[in-house]
């Protein structure tokens, strides 16, 4: 029972809990102790970290946190440059992630990831009940939930689901569990000299492809559709050119293959000589192909695990299972269920040109988790926030500024934007960083501005502004710019041209022109 009492949050009833110490629940549990909303945390791990306490294998992370940027370091506009440390509620703790590096490369490496995530939380003094597994869930009569966990039961009226998407997931063609999946992975050593199949073309297929490299005889990666690179789509989608090693390999002919093909099945070899035999079919002739191989592994992708939410009545959807979410992360169809974390992916957005959000990653999800602190305080527990007012000739160098240096709307561009208010008693205030889509489906809201940031593919980044005037939403692009500022003069003149219909042109200012 010591255990028990010397550990922070006992079994009992709390106003929320988040369950989960990967970078989404420690994010949110900063933000909502910043804002005075009382919670437990609770962890099945004995440490904070989540997924990065165990992935990716064999390579660095796709996500880089850059020493030295155009902007100081201990800033909000640095966020832009470092896409790993989770942000503090304080600026003495910003940008943990840069001391932690070893120099080598501006991409951390997963260990060096998991002492960020760690420094996080002894250095904000963040409290996790760790050690402690979230087994299942009820409801009683008065709404509230019930927790069931190793631990004991927790009893909260709202809860904030924060357990990533890491549950291996497999699809189903015959013989699929003779592979091993990704999540079980062999120290590298252990495929020297080996022939290795591996199920999937996503970046955990070529992250698995470039670790095996020096060590692999012979590496055929397949899936039934072509490989999506990033730097073709211009955009996150796609492999990063950090694991398109593997796929060079194969176009020179160094003894990789990457197959746009199905796989019909996978059997045990006939002889000794090989342990398995993978049976494809190809996309573009259905030929059938076969290969003689050492291990299979499925890089197939994960799911989430929501344990028995879903009997509660959280709704979900696709291959990873994804819960239905509301534009602030609230389950679609449980309310008081939300999600913080990768697993806020659920939430779309517009996905504007048919790019998603970044919410998968860190640098997405830290200002998730952010928003959905505020929203949960305001709307849950009666918190009010600050909405400093602005001078009407202030409004196009502060909006210029934000699409200039505001990260939140460069890491989650369409998806987020900065909203200021605009009422005749009130004046102009700045509300904040809010999902775009609420700002859009609010078409019957008040008058308000909200700016964001677009890409289109081709590369191009540009300033997007949304006015909602007497009940219409109307949307406003402005120029992209090749260094990305657009605190420029024809971005200021054409800035106060669409606010003159809703701020009224003798108030907007174009100074410094």
């Amino acid at each position: 029972m010591a255990e028990l009492t010397d550990r922070p949050f006992p079994p009992g009833d709390y106003p929320l809990i988040v369950v989960g110490s990967g970078p989404g629940g420690l994010q949110a549990s900063s933000a909502l102790r910043g804002l005075g909303v009382e919670h437990a945390v609770l962890s099945a791990d004995d440490q904070p970290g989540g997924m990065f306490r165990r992935w990716p294998f064999f390579q660095r992370l796709l996500s880089w946190t850059k020493p030295y940027a155009p902007v100081a370091r201990a800033t909000r506009a640095y966020e832009r440059y470092d896409w790993n440390s989770l942000i503090p509620e304080s600026d003495e703790h910003r940008a943990v992630m840069v001391g932690l590096m070893d120099g080598t490369s501006y991409f951390p490496s997963r260990p060096e990831m998991q002492a960020g995530l760690e420094a996080f939380t002894s250095r904000t003094n963040l409290k996790v009940r760790f050690g402690c597994r979230w087994t299942g869930t009820r409801r009683l009569d008065d709404g509230r939930f019930v927790l069931e966990t190793t631990d004991g039961e927790y009893t909260a009226g709202t809860l904030v689901i924060a357990v990533g998407v890491a549950e291996p997931w497999r699809p189903t063609s015959p013989g699929m569990e003779l592979a091993a999946h990704y999540a079980d992975t062999q120290p590298v050593e252990t495929y020297a000299d080996k022939r290795i199949f591996i199920v999937g073309k996503q970046n955990s297929g070529f992250e698995l492809a470039s670790g095996m490299l020096p060590w692999a005889k012979r590496i055929i990666i397949a899936s039934p559709s072509p490989a999506r690179l990033s730097v073709n789509t211009h955009s996150l989608v796609g492999i990063r050119a950090r694991y398109l090693q593997p796929y060079e390999d194969h176009v020179l002919g160094g003894g990789v293959a990457v197959l746009d093909a199905g796989i019909e099945r996978i059997e045990r070899g006939s002889s000794g000589d090989a342990p398995f035999r993978v049976v494809t079919r190809r996309s573009s002739d259905s030929v059938e192909m076969a290969f003689d191989v050492d291990a299979v592994i499925a890089a197939t992708g994960f799911v989430a695990p929501l344990l028995d939410l879903p009997d509660l009545g959280v709704a979900t959807f696709g291959q990873s299972r994804l819960p239905a979410q509301t534009p602030f992360w609230e389950s679609a169809t449980l309310p008081g269920v939300f999600f913080a974390g990768t697993i806020g992916q659920g939430s779309s957005g517009l996905k504007k040109h048919g790019i998603p959000s970044n919410s998968g990653a860190v640098q997405g999800a830290r200002y998730n988790a952010r928003v959905l602190a505020r929203h949960i305080a305001t709307t849950r527990f009666g918190v009010m926030l600050e909405r400093p007012t602005l001078a009407p000739e202030s409004v196009v160098e502060f909006l210029l500024e934000e699409l200039t240096q505001g990260p939140e709307l460069w890491h989650q561009r369409a998806y987020l934007a900065r909203v200021l208010s605009v009422d005749a008693g009130e004046g102009i205030r700045d509300e904040g960083i809010l999902p775009l889509a609420r700002f859009v489906d609010d078409a019957g809201g008040p008058d308000a501005i909200a700016a964001t940031l677009e890409t289109d593919g081709t590369g191009a980044v540009y300033p997007v502004i949304y006015l909602r005037r007497g009940g219409a939403v109307t949307e406003h692009a402005l120029e992209a710019h090749p260094l990305l500022d657009y605190r420029t003069a024809s971005a200021r003149s054409a800035l106060a041209s669409i606010l003159a219909s809703i701020l009224g042109g003798s108030t907007v200012s174009i100074s410094n022109s």
